[in-house]
């Protein structure tokens, strides 16, 4: 492996790092902020209600999920509209660690349903111009991609 190589390979690895961090960060800022729509059904409800508002689309899935046939069929179909609208996507995996983020219970004990964390959207009111430093870097790294003909950029929540 050449030094122009190596340099690259750890400039990917720091800018994956980066990325991770922006949107950890991102979710806990929008949840906070009430910006912050969870659930495949609620994501599609709010996207053909205002598209508009939804500034990022997060679709989270596990390897052991990758088969889940519905699952796909629902994503296919949010990513299109999400293209169609030019609403940023990032494929995330990390489901354990996505809902540590979002304050979800270690186990819901039988007593109540765990929120489908599958499909997360970020939105920004027509009524101000929200900017965090993690949408920013967010945005930036999902225009990059795109400009790579990667359209759904994936990133992994695991191990931080």
């Amino acid at each position: 492996m050449t030094l122009e190589e190596l340099v690259a390979c750890d400039n990917a690895a720091q800018k994956m790092q980066t990325v991770t961090a922006a949107v950890e960060e991102l979710l806990v800022a929008a949840q906070r902020q009430d910006r912050l729509t969870v659930g495949v059904y609620e994501s599609a409800k709010l996207m053909n209600v205002d598209p508009d508002s939804v500034v990022l689309c997060l679709l989270a899935i596990d390897e052991e999920e990758e088969g889940d046939i519905a699952l796909q069929i629902h994503f296919t179909l949010i990513q299109s509209f999400c293209c169609d609208n030019d609403i940023n996507i990032v494929r995330v995996s990390g489901m354990q660690r996505l809902a540590q983020l979002l304050g979800e219970p270690a186990e819901t004990q039988g007593t109540t349903e765990a929120r489908d964390l599958h499909c997360l959207l970020v939105t920004n009111p027509h009524t101000d111009s929200w900017k965090s430093r993690g949408l920013v870097e967010v945005a930036s790294y999902c225009e990059e991609s795109r400009g790579n003909n990667q359209w759904v950029p994936s990133i992994s929540l695991q191990g931080r």
